[in-house]
């Protein structure tokens, strides 16, 4: 089981290290490509780099939230277990429901947007004419990969162990 919750790990972090990497490499490119046009031309603008941008900023957003649940840097009751340490593990635990809860609601909703935007043949991008429905698409893969990677938080925090770890030899798949 621990080589199986690994093995999800690591291919979680492959794709949210490399997809927020290089959708953030293609905005900041873009970017610096229209600026530099803008102030080298009087007349050449990439119109479309606006979007680009704006998409960009919407996606590592929501990618980034599951690469800080990944980190423990997600938002959480942070001042009242430093004052009363009793505290720590029930509203650690609510802190992670909490989570769970909007993972949830990201999943139901997102799919539901997703389908509707996906029937809607007239929501495409202003400039680029890409389907919307691509980018809402993230939404409801976002709320699966933030439950799952919760669920494996909370069991680390729960029992002690460290399942985000490369397993022993010895140890029993």
């Amino acid at each position: 089981m621990k080589k199986l919750i690994y093995y999800i790990h690591r291919v979680f972090s492959f794709v949210e290290d490399w997809s927020l990497f290089a959708t953030v490499m293609v905005a900041l490119s873009v970017a610096i490509a229209n600026v530099a046009l803008r102030k080298l031309t009087n007349d050449v603008n990439l119109y479309w780099s606006d979007e680009v941008v704006r998409k960009t900023i919407f996606f590592t957003t929501y990618v980034g939230c599951i690469a800080a649940i990944r980190n423990r840097s997600l938002i959480r009751i942070d001042a009242l277990p430093q004052l009363m340490p009793f505290l720590k593990k029930p509203l650690t635990i609510f802190s992670h429901i909490g989570v769970l809860v909007f993972s949830g609601f990201m999943i139901k909703l997102g799919y539901s947007l997703t389908k509707m935007v996906y029937y809607d043949e007239y929501a495409k991008t202003a400039s680029l004419q890409i389907p919307e429905w691509y980018f809402y698409a993230v939404l409801p893969i976002m709320g699966v990969m933030m439950f799952i990677r919760t669920l494996i938080i909370m069991v680390e925090d729960w029992f002690g162990i460290k399942l985000c770890e490369p397993p022993n030899e010895d140890e029993v798949a």
